[in-house]
C-alpha cells in the first residue's frame, strides 16, 4: 500500500484570474466613459478613467475596455496586441480601483515592445488610475460662454 503525503503532491497551480467579468461590453458604456474622462497619454498607449454610473449593474467593480482600430494593422496583429494587453492586465487585477471604467487605446508599438516593458507600463498606469480614483476623478468641466442676454445691462 502506497502512502501519500501532501509534500509528495505537486503544488496547486496559482488560480488564473480572468478579466471576462470586468470587461466593458456595450457601446453606451464606452461612450459614457469617454464623456466622463480626460484622455491621458503614456509611452505606448492612451487611456481614459471615468467613474461608473451609480445605478450601474457593476458599480462596485472596475471595468476595463480595450480598443484596437484598423490603423494598428491587420486583424491578427490587432488580436495579438489585445492578447498581450489582456495578459498584462490579468496579472495585476488587484491594482484595479473599484467603481471606475478604464479604457486603453494601444499604439502599434505594443506589438513589438518587450512584454516586461509593456507590463511595467500597465502597472504604472493602473497605479496612477488608482491614485486618481482615490482623489475622486470627476468629469472635466467644459468652459461655457455666458448667455448673451445676461451680459446686457437692464435699461
Amino acid at each position: 500500500m502506497k502512502s501519500t503525503s501532501k509534500s509528495a503532491e505537486p503544488a496547486e497551480p496559482a488560480q488564473r484570474q480572468s478579466l471576462t467579468s470586468q470587461r466593458l461590453r456595450k457601446h453606451a458604456d464606452y461612450q459614457h466613459a469617454y464623456a466622463g474622462a480626460r484622455k491621458k497619454q503614456s509611452a505606448s498607449m492612451s487611456w481614459f478613467l471615468a467613474p461608473q454610473l451609480p445605478a450601474g449593474p457593476c458599480a462596485a467593480n472596475m471595468r476595463i475596455g480595450l480598443t484596437a482600430g484598423k490603423v494598428l494593422g491587420k486583424a491578427h496583429e490587432r488580436n495579438r496586441i489585445k492578447r498581450r494587453m489582456r495578459e498584462a492586465l490579468r496579472r495585476h487585477v488587484d491594482l484595479l480601483p473599484a467603481g471606475f471604467d478604464l479604457i486603453f487605446h494601444p499604439r502599434r508599438t505594443v506589438l513589438t515592445i518587450e512584454f516586461a516593458k509593456l507590463e511595467a507600463e500597465i502597472v504604472r498606469i493602473l497605479q496612477q488610475a488608482k491614485a486618481d480614483a482615490a482623489r475622486g476623478v470627476q468629469k472635466p468641466v467644459p468652459h461655457t460662454a455666458p448667455a448673451a442676454n445676461a451680459a446686457k445691462p437692464a435699461l
